[in-house]
């Protein structure tokens, strides 16, 4: 073959590939456009009578007592787009619609007997429901909520937010949640707990977010549970001698490296349970008894109660740094004693 012909060839085969990119690259945007077209038209599955037919139950009756009505109705599972043909069923006191495609709720707006609502796993963007007055739990983890602003609920207890793209606590205040106990938002967009004021609040869950800042947690004063797994936080900061309940603590999976700052969780009378487990002070050599002398009050660390021996020790190792301290301070009074006398 000549090398005229070799050239061919390879230039052939150049062209060859570029034209398998472009048709690859042709592909890839006709798929593309086609997943754009089937947002555009997504099909439209709305709840029929059969479908809350086959849904309801618990009997109960209504508010005067004279008639007879359906409290519950699950409905998840069931691909829905609208749920228009719910509003009719003003006595529902209990409402599954998990796991859909609903976008839009107002249909929803007439059910003031809601107790527990549950609408995980759907397309919502906002939740721009009234309040109910009776509403106790309300859950909307796996959806698309980017802030909490429209959740005003006065009676609710247990709010789950968990798997959103919430980025801040505004919102998250007594005015518009006033009896929330429990509060979990896993794995949104936070980088902090600024703004979060909710002074009923027993357990907070905030693990795998991106949190390096703890900040208003003063505001939480019957908190008995705070988990952070997951995050980002080097510096524990935000602890407060107001958090006179906070009894467990989970730190695991964040960035503390240096035993000083596990000081500022002695402020917390009644702190009892702490894990810190796959950080970098967890690996040091002394981990355990750094920990016991920071906060002699602890009971357990990660999954492991301390026996008498730790206690013992950490009593000891306490009272020589107490003594080494006091040396220091001394032998600096003398220091500047003696400074002072050679200026004069």
């Amino acid at each position: 073959m000549s090398d005229e012909e070799s050239e061919h060839d390879e230039a052939e085969e150049i062209e060859a590939e570029n034209k398998s990119e472009n048709d690859g690259e042709e592909e890839a945007k006709s798929e593309h456009s086609e997943e754009e077209v089937e947002e555009e038209v997504r099909e439209e599955v709305p709840l029929t009578d059969e479908i809350i037919a086959q849904s309801l139950s618990l009997l109960a009756k209504t508010g005067n007592g004279l008639a007879h009505a359906y409290t519950r109705l699950e409905a998840s599972n069931r691909n829905l787009t609208d749920i228009t043909r719910l509003e009719p069923f003003v006595h529902l006191r209990f409402l599954d619609l998990s796991n859909n495609r609903l976008r839009i709720i107002n249909s929803l707006n007439r059910l003031k007997f809601l107790l527990t609502l549950k609408l995980d796993s759907n397309e919502l963007s906002t939740f721009d429901l009234p309040p109910f007055p009776y509403l106790q739990t309300l859950s909307l983890s796996n959806n698309r909520l980017r802030s909490i602003v429209g959740i005003e609920q006065p009676r609710l207890e247990i709010l789950n937010l968990n798997h959103n793209q919430i980025d801040t606590c505004t919102g998250l205040e007594q005015s518009k949640l006033p009896n929330l106990i429990t509060l979990e938002m896993r794995e949104n967009r936070l980088t902090t707990t600024k703004s979060i004021a909710l002074p009923n609040l027993k357990n907070l869950f905030i693990a795998a977010n991106n949190i390096t800042q703890l900040e208003d947690l003063q505001e939480l004063s019957r908190l008995t549970t705070l988990h952070l797994r997951d995050n980002k936080i080097e510096i524990l900061d935000g602890f407060s001698e107001n958090m006179k309940q906070l009894q467990y603590v989970n730190l695991r999976a964040n960035n503390v490296t240096d035993p000083e700052e596990l000081k500022k969780l002695a402020v917390l009378p009644m702190l009892r349970a702490l894990v810190l487990l796959e950080t970098p002070l967890s690996e040091t050599d002394s981990y355990r008894m750094e920990v016991l002398v920071a906060i002699d009050k602890l009971e357990r660390l990660d999954k492991d109660q301390f026996n008498d021996d730790e206690k013992n020790d950490a009593q000891e190792e306490q009272k020589r740094r107490a003594e080494e301290n006091r040396e220091a301070t001394a032998d600096e009074g003398s220091r500047q004693d003696g400074i002072a006398d050679d200026e004069q």
